[in-house]
């Protein structure tokens, strides 16, 4: 009888132990909003490169992504109507630059360095609603190869990838809206 009890327990525990590592490993969305357009960063713990070379990395990333939709919304706004909106569920970002090791007099740290070698890269799906009608989707894979050659950048932590994702809208959005 005390066999089944603990076999019992046993397994309760185990059961428990699983769910705690399921939620544990489930992925979280981000999800930001300005003006017309809403953005799901989906599973960010994946994407290629989002890394900090400095502070906590949750709230780079919160920062980051709020900065890229409000680019967005301000640059949607001159394309879209007032009853359109643009939403984007974003599943891989790259970063200009590369995440370098220094090292320092008190420990290792990382430093972004950009060159044309690395690119920014941003990969999601879109759509596009007129009155809560979807007038228009897509999937895009972006690379912009030219970004150290454009003036006006101020070689920030998301200059490259709004200039990039301002690019897309005008020449993929803004002509069939």
């Amino acid at each position: 009888m005390k066999i089944t009890y603990v076999l019992m327990a046993a397994g309760l525990l185990s059961q428990l132990g699983v769910n705690v590592q399921a939620e544990e490993t489930q992925e979280k969305n981000l999800i930001t909003e300005s003006g017309a357009v809403k953005v799901e960063w989906q599973a960010p713990d994946s994407f290629r490169d989002i890394k900090t070379s400095s502070g906590i990395q949750s709230r780079f990333e919160q920062r980051l992504f709020d900065t890229l939709t409000q680019a967005l919304a301000k640059d949607a706004k001159k394309s879209l109507k007032a009853n359109q909106k643009l939403e984007l569920v974003v599943t891989d970002v790259d970063l200009a630059g590369d995440m370098r090791p220094t090292f320092g007099a008190a420990a290792v740290s990382e430093l972004r360095i950009v060159k044309d070698l690395y690119p920014p890269r941003m990969t999601f799906s879109y759509r596009v609603f007129e009155d809560d009608k979807v007038i228009m989707i897509g999937d895009e894979k972006l690379v912009d190869m030219n970004f150290m050659h454009r003036v006006g950048i101020n070689n920030s932590a998301s200059d490259y990838e709004s200039q990039m994702l301002a690019d897309w809208l005008k020449k993929t959005v803004a002509p069939k809206v």
